[in-house]
């Protein structure tokens, strides 16, 4: 018995050793397996750590190159009433993508909150008019994580956006349709012009001065469309110029829309031809090179629309307007309540950069003074290339010429005579001319065409610089009361642009009527500074409308002498 009792005791304790060590085997699997996981998990962590870190420093690195490289400037555009985020730090920004399809309704309510400003008289786009970029602002959500964006910013990620667009069709993931514009862009942004742009399916009813835009499709807006009135001219504060009504109807409205009695396969312009127009300054500045900055780029395949037309001025610049658009000048006023036309696109307005001066970097195909200049030479057949310098060269011996410009009422020569002998004997050959409204512009072109030097007091009659040739010489005239700021800004800075030589005689206080009619201690004639602090209408009243000259041509004389060595040179 005790044998058997010791046999089972050791197979007993070599159960239990085994048993044991089963155990601390399988301990030292799952030890192994534990560590080997928390092994893998912090190489995951110190990876996913790294990179983070490298992504987040590279998107705080662009943004802050991005901002330091913006200049601080201001955007006049008002239109503006959400801040983007930067297109840059949400292109390496990886989640937001993401998370487009979740915001949804948060841009629709950016978009129907920029369409309720613009019911407001704000504006809606830049100057270019583009109708494929028409509020963007509402595409883009905002993140409280970013800082405040500038206007030098938001203008910089505007451009942005749009360089996206042309290249790609879309920008972000977000599914932007190239094409036909949503609604029509109505800019009311700019300080001298309010202009519209629209295509697609566009009726005009002259008879109450109203252009409709009937969207199709995804253009359609529910809302209730919208309507603009504007001034369809270059000076949208000019209460002369009546205004046009530019109505977006959404799908009901568009249901009832008048139909089209014609249609047409050419874009239009709707402009005005009233206003200031008479005035040979005000017929260019106004409204010629509003029109070649609007009209030009479509090569003639343009119609016009003109509100207030006037025949004399059809009559007058009959060849430029002929020339911008081969298509008949419809007199949109006198369109019976049944006519309807129908366009592809309509433009209301006209385009303008500042006072007789067109800005290249604003301009279609960056036109210049210099190419308005070449183009109305060639409309009026005169040679594009010419040069005063070649023509006096190849007529070696002959006197150079000058036309000498009197005006008929206000700022005019009371001593042209004198004046006129005295730029003769200083070796001139003198033209005189006195230019008015119904003037033979095809007939002035030559006759200053053939001249080296234009003279004349500061006023509209050296609007004919335009027919000059280049280098030719402008002289002006600048009359008492500090005009030398209007007369440079006017035309000198004009001429120069245009390859002119702009010379410019301020005349003395003695050489004023002011000066006989007020005396030399009047404040018109001592301290013309005072004057204008009283307001413009003053300064207007005295040296503008008041004010003749009688030019001391002793005094004149070496100026003459200037511009003759300068066609010599």
């Amino acid at each position: 018995m005790a044998i058997e009792s010791k046999t089972a005791a050791a197979a007993a304790s070599s159960t239990t050793e085994a048993a044991v060590k089963g155990v601390a085997k399988t301990l030292a699997q799952h030890h192994r397996a534990v560590v080997g996981f928390l092994f893998g998990f912090f190489l995951l962590l110190l990876l996913y750590t790294t990179l983070s870190g490298q992504l987040g420093s590279e998107d705080a690195i662009v943004r802050a190159v991005t901002q330091q490289s913006t200049p601080d400037v201001h955007n006049d555009q008002e239109a503006r009433t959400t801040s983007s985020t930067s297109p840059t730090s949400t292109s390496s920004n990886a989640t937001q993508g993401n998370n487009m399809d979740q915001d949804n309704e948060k841009e629709k309510d950016s978009s129907k909150k920029i369409m309720e400003d613009t019911d407001n008289g704000d504006g809606t786009n830049n100057n270019k008019g583009s109708s494929k970029f028409d509020n963007l602002d509402g595409k883009y959500p905002k993140q409280s994580s970013q800082p405040p964006v500038n206007d030098a910013s938001d203008k910089m990620e505007e451009e942005l956006i749009q360089r996206d667009i042309d290249q790609n069709g879309t920008t972000n993931g977000t599914n932007v349709k190239l094409g036909a514009p949503r609604k029509p862009i109505c800019d009311l942004s700019d300080p001298r012009y309010d202009i519209c742009d629209m295509s697609g399916d566009v009726r005009t009813m002259g008879a109450n001065r109203t252009v409709l835009y009937l969207p199709h499709g995804d253009d359609d807006d529910n809302d209730g469309g919208h309507e603009w009135s504007i001034r369809d001219q270059s000076r949208k504060y000019l209460e002369y110029i009546n205004k046009v009504t530019v109505r977006s109807l959404n799908a009901s409205a568009s249901m009832s829309a008048p139909a089209c009695t014609s249609h047409h396969a050419v874009p239009a312009i709707v402009f005005a031809m009233n206003g200031l127009t008479g005035n040979p300054w005000h017929d260019f500045s106004d409204v010629l090179i509003p029109l070649f900055i609007t009209a030009r780029a479509f090569d003639g395949e343009v119609q016009f629309l003109v509100s207030d037309l006037q025949p004399w001025f059809v009559h007058k610049y009959g060849r430029i307007l002929t020339n911008l658009s081969r298509h008949d000048v419809v007199d949109f006023n006198r369109d019976d309540g049944g006519v309807v036309r129908c366009y592809p696109r309509v433009i209301v307005g006209l385009r303008s950069h500042r006072d007789l001066g067109i800005d290249p970097a604003r301009s279609p195909r960056n036109y210049t003074m210099l190419d308005f200049r070449h183009y109305i030479r060639e409309v009026y057949s005169l040679p594009v290339s010419g040069d005063v310098d070649t023509r006096m060269r190849e007529q070696h011996g002959r006197r150079p010429r000058a036309m000498l410009i009197n005006r008929g009422r206000t700022r005019k020569f009371v001593n042209f005579p004198e004046i006129a002998a005295a730029v003769e004997a200083a070796g001139f050959e003198v033209v005189t001319a006195e230019p008015s409204r119904d003037l033979a512009v095809e007939e002035f072109s030559r006759v200053v065409d053939s001249c080296d030097v234009l003279m004349g007091a500061h006023g509209a009659g050296l609007t004919n610089f335009f027919f000059l040739r280049t280098n030719a010489v402008m002289l002006q005239v600048v009359p008492w009361g500090h005009m030398e700021h209007p007369s440079m800004a006017f035309y000198g800075g004009p001429a120069r642009e245009m390859r002119l030589r702009d010379v410019e005689y301020s005349i003395a206080a003695e050489e004023s009527t002011l000066y006989e009619k007020y005396g030399k201690d009047h404040p018109v004639v001592r301290d013309p500074e005072s004057i204008h602090r009283q307001g413009w209408q003053f300064g207007m009243r005295y040296y503008w409308l008041e004010q003749d000259i009688r030019l001391n041509v002793t005094r004149f004389a070496p100026t003459l002498q200037q511009v003759l060595q300068m066609l010599s040179a």
